[in-house]
């Protein structure tokens, strides 16, 4: 094994996963905010449930499906002057996060809708046949039954967004994939390498337990 310091090693991993949880969790949280309503939007204008409105439903789902179909590395260059615009710098993890926050809601948008698709239409049929108001419905019929998909979703997007952030580090995003590329890689510490992938796998493993637990429990099936 090569020899490094790990006293300066434990440090910079300290420093590496809080700049990917700055990362992650801002655009988790982005990806609820904003991911939701557009889910439910592109949900909404398609089935005809309230607004039934093909041509908002085509540029809604247009514009997730070409985010969605953007290599992350290559976004990440495209949105360069976006990013400087927002945040008035392309480096560090502030910076990576307004790509990852992008790629979050469309990520997320989409996998809103699939779960909304998966509700009861008798559940629906029965609030629309008792007078419920649009939002009631939303409120009380369709996100609750679909909260364990949601959450499940939920899931799938924070684990995407892990390996997204190790790539934001190649552009100098920081977090534990920048770490792992400049000992790992460009220095040769191989070392260094496998504990950040062990480290990696161990999150990923946390957050996919603790998201199937709590999809399971929202679970009314």
């Amino acid at each position: 094994m090569i020899e490094s310091n790990y006293g300066e090693l434990l440090d910079n991993l300290i420093v590496a996963f809080k700049e990917t949880f700055l990362m992650c969790g801002t655009s988790i949280g982005l990806s609820i905010l904003l991911g939701v309503p557009l889910g439910l939007f592109i949900f909404i204008t398609s089935k005809g449930l309230f607004w039934k409105n093909l041509v908002l439903n085509f540029i809604g789902g247009f514009l997730v499906n070409i985010i969605r179909s953007t290599p992350f590395v290559i976004l990440l260059v495209l949105l360069i002057p976006f990013t400087q615009f927002v945040v008035g710098s392309t480096i560090g993890p502030v910076a990576a996060s307004v790509p990852l926050a992008i790629v979050a809601i469309a990520f997320y948008a989409r996998l809103v809708e699939n779960s909304l698709c998966d509700v009861d239409k008798g559940v629906l049929e029965a609030a629309i046949a008792i007078g419920a108001s649009n939002f009631r419905i939303v409120k009380d019929v369709l996100l609750p039954e679909a909260l364990s998909g949601l959450y499940r979703g939920l899931t799938v997007t924070a684990v995407s967004l892990i390996g997204y952030s190790a790539m934001a580090g190649i552009v100098g995003g920081g977090g534990v994939g920048d770490l792992a590329i400049r000992y790992g890689y460009y220095r040769y510490q191989t070392d260094v390498m496998v504990i950040t992938v062990v480290l990696l796998i161990i999150l990923v493993q946390g957050i996919q337990s603790l998201g199937d637990f709590v999809a399971k429990k929202a679970d009314k099936k």
